[in-house]
């Protein structure tokens, strides 16, 4: 039997297709993190670990003739899941009827699993070791001025954008930014005829993406080329079987990922 017990569960071919689908088209309009990460894999769920490197990695012999990686560190990648229940009477009468089944609680599970996703990579799992964009140590920061007055987003972004070049970080510029920064830059700038947001835009070949999960007040600028950080995904979003219970059948949402940043400071947070 398979990891997701799809086989000897009693749900038809059918209707795991039509689970898959409106879990994946669901998670992909809400997912901010993977619009501007790079995926490497899906390496498979059996895959518990993976390395870090920091990003100027230096193999090292030591006295006794050990050869080293410096700087690296192997994390585990950690599983995320949301639960849904699908009645049976309405799988039956779905069935026997021939209308499409009601999968509200799928749809509603994976918007769950989606937002995990992006908090996971935003803001990390202090508790469990784990690194999010805002809380790597070693980021820079820069104080962001009133988005609602003048061109201050234009030139906050600008600078951090010129402080990412000052480092020799070169490459595809984002910014990611919560629901009401990404709302204080849809205004005219006086004489210009444009939005404030287009002009920002413009600066970053039209890489903005905003997301709930960044709450309100909070910006960051990443460069987020494959050398810098990238999005490890062991097993990706699939649903598996559960058990029935009280006649219904309960189901998991799931998906093993982990954030790996390899330098820092291709990090700028606005704040």
């Amino acid at each position: 039997m398979s990891y997701l017990s799809r086989e000897g569960s009693p749900i038809a071919l059918e209707l795991w297709k039509q689970i898959d689908s409106a879990a994946v088209s669901t998670a992909s309009g809400i997912l901010a993190g993977r619009r501007f990460l790079h995926i490497f894999g899906p390496l498979g769920i059996g895959v518990e670990s993976i390395q870090i490197d920091e990003a100027e990695t230096l193999g090292e012999v030591s006295e006794d003739g050990l050869i080293t990686t410096k700087g690296r560190k192997y994390v585990e990648i950690p599983t995320i899941f949301s639960d849904f229940t699908l009645s049976a009477r309405d799988l039956e009468n779905s069935k026997k009827s021939g209308y499409p089944a009601d999968l509200s609680a799928a749809v509603s599970a994976a918007q769950q699993l989606a937002l995990k996703e992006d908090r996971l990579i935003f803001f990390g799992s202090p508790e469990n070791g784990y690194d999010g964009l805002f809380t790597a140590p070693g980021t820079a920061k820069l104080e962001r001025k009133d988005w609602t007055k003048g061109e201050n987003p234009f030139s906050d972004v600008a600078a951090a954008i010129e402080l990412l070049t000052s480092k020799g970080i070169y490459g595809t510029y984002t910014l990611a930014v919560s629901p009401d920064l990404y709302l204080q830059m849809q205004r005219l700038q006086p004489g210009t005829g444009l939005l404030e947001i287009d002009r920002v835009s413009k600066l970053l070949d039209g890489h903005i993406v905003k997301s709930p999960v960044l709450g309100s007040g909070k910006a960051i600028l990443v460069c987020a080329e494959p050398g810098n950080m990238d999005l490890v995904i062991g097993q990706d979003m699939a649903a598996a079987y559960l058990e029935q219970k009280d006649l219904n059948h309960s189901f998991r949402i799931l998906e093993s990922l982990v954030l790996r940043i390899k330098r820092s400071s291709s990090i700028v947070v606005l704040a």
